[in-house]
């Protein structure tokens, strides 16, 4: 016996000497879920560095304090500093042992164990939480709504309180609805609907929501008079977890959609731009649907960025051409979950008249001159032939421009039309094979279509629109 009392008497002697520098402690160690613990440091010593603590038992550290007292012993001064932080621990936990440096040393404190059980009487509780999902199962993409209740009974008296949200990482947050309130038996109901859709497969979780509540007490002080207090406590909601199924190979996009597309005008001048209009409204994973900008030979085309509200996604396409050409038919699959079928449905074909447009032989001799000039130039430079020869072929190809495109000077000054963008982007489309105006091009382009705003270099401008007689 004596000997069990010595070894106790050398390990309680063990743990002083060991944790004199820092001692933890957790009040209170045994909490109902959703009360409030708070851990603290005892150090001693003189000077020290405070331990940057966030999160205990997973949970966030509400709020943190601090106190410093110091002692007299034996003419002696000593120092004593205790750091407080408070959380709510959402499960039963062991808090590992904290590192502080005390006077130049590194201390550690030791472990804390803190127990949390169930809350007792749920049924009659003040204040619950509660989410709910409308489906159980889902695809990658498919739409589902998330359903916050809160309910507080009518008696119970609540001075604040502060809301957190479930994380909702992984899914898209389609729309969050304004809060319903209505009166249920003695409880005030509201309610909040958030429409999401899992972004990717495998396991998904939606965490707790929590709400803190502040409520009136009192507690007794030391001369036996009962004082005012203001008590906080945490409600927490249930977790959800979903299991997300991949969609079928081939498909990336779920639900249910229709899609039209139409154009302002179906006839229209040579280089003239036509504006088509495409829309697909339907509830699914429109976030997955990407540009529908086709390809379409001899025909310049422009997309703008795809815009998304609600239920309808829209995208508007320009269309350039100096002939006749159709704007081939736009689809879109997708898997519909009420058949488990994959889905492909179409628009359907438009096609454009142009007027006054060019044949292919007109075309054709436009770009000769261009060609047979550049080719000379390039022989000249080869074979080095006098500048005065690379001089007369210039003059010969100012002639040849003159009498294919006969436009007088007068009607380049006839109007300011070209200081449109649009009007610009049009009668440039024609030369784009000239490196210069395929730069203009190009950022009259982004200006317009992405809502760029780049300076377009206006010497070059100029002398390209002199080079081309562009009025």
């Amino acid at each position: 016996m004596r000997t069990i009392t010595k070894l106790l008497s050398i390990l309680l002697l063990f743990y002083s000497v060991a944790y004199a520098g820092v001692i933890a402690t957790a009040t209170p160690k045994e909490v109902e879920l959703g009360e409030m613990v708070t851990y603290s440091l005892s150090i001693s010593g003189e000077d020290i560095t405070r331990p940057n603590i966030r999160r205990l038992c997973d949970s966030d550290v509400i709020s943190t304090s601090s106190q410093t007292s110091m002692q007299i012993t034996n003419g002696d001064i000593s120092k004593n500093y205790i750091l407080s932080y408070k959380f709510v621990p959402q499960k039963s936990c062991v808090i590992n042992p904290v590192e502080v440096e005390i006077d130049g040393k590194t201390e550690s404190s030791n472990t804390v164990e803190v127990k949390v059980v169930p809350v007792s009487g749920a049924k009659d509780l003040d204040f619950v939480l509660k989410l709910q999902s409308s489906k159980e199962e889902l695809f990658v993409g498919e739409e589902f709504d998330l359903t916050l209740t809160f309910k507080q009974r009518s008696d119970a008296e609540a001075v604040d309180n502060e809301f957190t949200p479930p994380e909702l990482k992984g899914f898209w947050i389609k729309s969050e609805s304004q809060p319903n309130r209505y009166q249920e038996s003695k409880y005030t109901i509201t309610e909040i609907v958030y429409t999401l859709a899992p972004q990717r497969a495998g396991k998904l979780k939606i965490p707790k929501a929590q709400m803190r509540i502040a409520s009136r007490g009192s507690r007794a002080s030391s001369w036996g008079d009962w004082i005012p207090t203001i008590k906080w406590k945490t409600y927490f909601s249930n977790e959800l977890e979903f299991d997300v199924k991949p969609l079928p190979s081939g498909v990336n996009l779920v639900g249910d959609f229709s899609i039209k597309a139409f154009v302002d005008k179906s006839e229209i001048k040579a280089n003239e731009a036509i504006d088509l209009t495409l829309e697909v409204e339907g509830a699914g994973n429109l976030e997955d649907i990407k540009s529908f900008k086709p390809d379409i030979k001899d025909v310049a085309v422009f997309d703008e960025k795809i815009s998304i509200e609600g239920k309808k996604l829209t995208q508007k396409l320009a269309f350039v051409a100096d002939r006749d050409f159709v704007i081939p038919s736009f689809s879109l699959r997708y898997f519909d979950l009420k058949t488990k079928e994959i889905k492909e449905i179409f628009t359907k074909e438009i096609k454009i008249n142009v007027l006054n447009q060019k044949t292919k032989e007109e075309i054709k001799v436009q770009k000769e001159p261009i060609q047979e000039v550049a080719a000379t130039t390039q022989k000249a430079e080869q074979d080095g032939v006098t500048l005065a020869f690379v001089f007369i072929g210039g003059l010969i190809f100012g002639v040849i421009l003159m009498l294919f495109k006969p436009h007088s000077l007068a009607k380049k000054q006839k109007s300011g039309t070209i200081k449109e963008p649009r009007v610009l982007l049009v009668k440039l489309l024609p030369f784009r094979d000239d490196k210069d105006v395929a730069e203009i091009v190009d950022v009259l382009e982004r200006n317009i279509y992405s809502g760029e705003k780049i300076e377009v270099d206006k010497k070059t401008l100029r002398e390209v629109l002199k080079r081309y007689e562009i009025g």
